[in-house]
This record gives structure tokens, sequence and C-alpha cells, in this order.
């Protein structure tokens, strides 16, 4: 398996937290930290793996051996706790595609799915020096609100789909240069994403 190199990780370890601040958070601050290996990987083709993540009840297709990071999440002073598992998976190209199944305490309602995809995106435009929005559009996504996403920051593209089930947000994304976007591996790997029944 391709280890994701150092300082990938860690630029999406704070990404995540800017991705979760969006979502409903005010104050994050890491209580713990553990890689765990619960993605069941099977190929699928030359290159691409099937990830299927227990935690979030999904499968999702990845390029390349997807790494699992699952962390826990202190959000505000009484203790309330948010997890979140992500699957990470780099290619040669320096694209790197992402999968993050947060869970919310309960008390976050899926009726109010629409303005907590909205609070998520203006979170990460808020979060991130120069981020320029170039579209979104709430979408239907195996029954669920969605939302599609297109931002450019500097010489790099993010370009995501989040939806919310119940008190979980699931996040699909890819970055990559500018020079390096490919249209057909980002909708290949958004369009593989499945919930579980």
């Amino acid at each position: 398996m391709k280890k994701l190199n150092h300082i990938v990780r860690e630029n999406f370890k704070g990404l995540l937290r800017v991705c979760l601040l969006g979502g409903c958070l005010t104050c994050v601050s890491p209580l713990g930290f553990s890689a765990d290996s619960k993605a069941k990987a099977e190929v699928l083709s030359k290159d691409w793996l099937k990830v299927e993540s227990q935690q979030g009840k999904c499968s999702m297709h990845f390029p390349n051996a997807a790494e699992h990071v699952a962390e826990t999440m202190k959000i505000d002073e009484e203790g309330t706790e948010l997890k979140y598992d992500a699957y990470i998976s780099a290619s040669e190209a320096e694209t790197v595609f992402m999968l993050l199944i947060a869970q919310y305490p309960d008390f976050v309602d899926e009726q109010f799915a629409q303005m907590s995809l909205e609070a998520f995106l203006n979170g990460i435009l808020t979060h991130g020096a120069g981020a320029q929005l170039l579209f979104a559009d709430m979408i239907l996504i195996q029954g669920h609100e969605g939302l599609d996403f297109f931002i450019r920051t500097g010489p790099n593209y993010f370009k995501g789909r989040a939806l919310m089930v119940k008190n979980q947000l699931y996040l699909m994304a890819m970055e990559c240069k500018v020079s390096d976007y490919d249209e057909k591996h980002y909708d290949k790997f958004v369009n593989s994403f499945l919930l579980g029944q």
C-alpha cells in the first residue's frame, strides 16, 4: 500500500478540521487520533479500489489504496464530541481523494440539512485564505439533500460533494493542482459513493 507523505497527510488533517468547522462547530480541539484499518478494500480495475466503511455504512472507489484516519474532537466546553473517519488516497499526479464521514451529536437534525450544508461550505470558504467559489448546487443524492461545490484556492482546485444523513455528514472531495484536474476521475470517484441499507 502506497503511504501518503507526511506533508499531504498533515495538510488534510488541517483541511478536515476546517471542513468540520463549517458544519456547525465553533470550537475544535482534538482529543485523540488513531489510525485504524476497518476499511475493506477490493480491487475493481487496474488502479481503482473499492473501500467499504463499516463506521459510515457506505462504500466508495479510490484510485489507490486509501489510508483510514479516525479522530474524536471536543466541540464545546460541556464535553460534546464529534467523531469522524477519513479515507484518503493520493494518485501519482499529486491529486488527493478523500471521503470524510463525520458523526455529529444526536441533536443535529437532518431536517436542517440544507442549512447545515450551506454553513459547511461557508466554513470552508471563510477559513480558506483566498478561496474562490466557482459553483455550488443543491442536489438529491440517494434520497438525501446534498451539495456539489467547486472551489479554487490559488493554484489548486477543491471539488466535492457533501450530504447529510440523520446526524452524519459525508464529504467526498478531490484536491489537485489546476493543471492536473481530471473531470473523469472526479466523476468516477463521487459517483461510486453508495450508502448501505
